[in-house]
């Protein structure tokens, strides 16, 4: 079992940037794929980007946040950052990092998640 801790949130202009980490303990982080979900207020939870376990596959994103956002892992520190750059007011929403042994952006089927952070854009 592996737990999941985000840091990095906060607020910012938009225009600006954000770097969010999540950092893992507790299992097997190399072998995990980690996806990054985020949920505004009122909406559903949604895909933002997805990392592979030993980065086998590229990189996955929604379509919202491609050319902007990059996800990145270091298995040896057992992190995976999400460099978020242009913030749009859009982009607020608490943000979350899973863990899952399937490769999937579907939020169902990842296994464990962290308790979230908070990224605020003001326009």
């Amino acid at each position: 079992q592996v737990q999941l801790v985000e840091s990095g949130g906060g607020l910012v202009q938009a225009g600006g940037s954000l770097r969010l980490s999540c950092a893992a303990s507790g299992g097997a982080f190399s072998t995990y794929n980690i996806g990054w979900f985020r949920q505004a207020p009122g909406k559903e939870r949604e895909f933002v980007a997805a990392v592979s376990s030993w980065s086998f596959r590229n990189p996955n994103y929604a379509d919202s946040v491609k050319g902007r956002f990059t996800i990145s892992r270091d298995n040896a520190k057992n992190t995976v950052n999400l460099q978020m750059n242009s913030l749009n007011p859009e982009d607020t929403a608490v943000y979350y990092c899973a863990a899952n042994s399937k490769w999937s952006r579907d939020s169902a089927e990842y296994d464990y998640w962290g308790q979230g952070t908070q990224v605020s854009v003001s326009s």
